[in-house]
C-alpha cells in the first residue's frame, strides 16, 4: 500500500512540474498565452506538431496521464514550444480527447 501511495505522489509531483514548466514557458512567449483560456493548456501532437488547447480537467483521466508519462519518457521536461509535446498520432489524440469531454 505504501508503494502505491508513494507512486501516486510521485506522479502528482511530475504532473505539477510539467504544468509549472509549461506555464512559465508560456509567459515568455506572450502571443501564445493570449489564445489559451484560463483553465486550459496547449499541447502539440503528431508528426506535424498540431497544436491543441485542452482543459486542465483532462489531467485527472488515467488515459491522458499515460500520454503525459510517455511524453516525459520521450522528451523529458524540456518543452520549447510553449506547450507540451505529446508523442501520439493526431487521429488517436482526437479520438481520446473526444471521449474525455
Amino acid at each position: 500500500m505504501a508503494i502505491r501511495r508513494s507512486n501516486k505522489l510521485g506522479q502528482a509531483a511530475s504532473l505539477k512540474q510539467i504544468l509549472k514548466r509549461c506555464s512559465s514557458l508560456g509567459r515568455k512567449q506572450e502571443e501564445q498565452v493570449v489564445d489559451v483560456p484560463k483553465g486550459h493548456f496547449a499541447v502539440y501532437v503528431g508528426e506535424t506538431r498540431s497544436r491543441f488547447i485542452v482543459p486542465i480537467s483532462f489531467l485527472a483521466h488515467p488515459e491522458f496521464q499515460q500520454l503525459l508519462q510517455e511524453a516525459e519518457e520521450e522528451f523529458g521536461f524540456s518543452h520549447h514550444m510553449g506547450g507540451l509535446t505529446i508523442p501520439c498520432e493526431e487521429v488517436v489524440f482526437r479520438s481520446l480527447t473526444s471521449m474525455l469531454r
